[in-house]
């Protein structure tokens, strides 16, 4: 897929999630969008694996109100162009609005500076075989 998955029919599916001519991010990354499941998030959520994510579409800001664990947030334009990045975003912090975004990549803290992604780097997602 070229372009970041939005469809609201796919709300929960897993994808595997690179950079383009680039390192696998993730194996399990969460598409999360409908109206309930992005406004759950990864509430509740106390950790994840290296390999896991969510990807909140669509979404221009976020904010870690009653979060319990640190998180490493890539802001996407709609062709997966990481047009911001956050490194390792505290419970009870919000980001600037990004008007350019239609996404949001929340991955586990480190992750983001680890495979040392940058804004400018172009995401790739597709759906993990069954």
């Amino acid at each position: 897929m070229s372009t970041i998955p939005d469809n609201s029919r796919q709300n929960g599916v897993l994808f595997r999630a690179s950079i383009e001519n680039g390192p696998e991010i993730g194996r399990r990354i969460r598409l999360a969008s409908s109206w309930g499941s992005r406004l759950k998030g990864l509430l509740g959520t106390k950790s994840l694996d290296e390999d896991e994510g969510l990807l909140l579409v669509p979404c221009t800001s976020i904010h870690m109100f009653f979060m319990s664990i640190p998180l490493d947030v890539l802001f996407l334009s709609a062709d997966g162009v990481v047009v911001a990045v956050y490194h390792t975003i505290k419970p009870w912090r919000i980001s600037r609005h990004h008007g350019n975004a239609l996404g949001v990549l929340e991955l586990p803290a480190g992750r983001a500076k680890e495979l040392e992604i940058e804004v400018g780097d172009r995401i790739l997602f597709c759906e993990p075989p069954s």
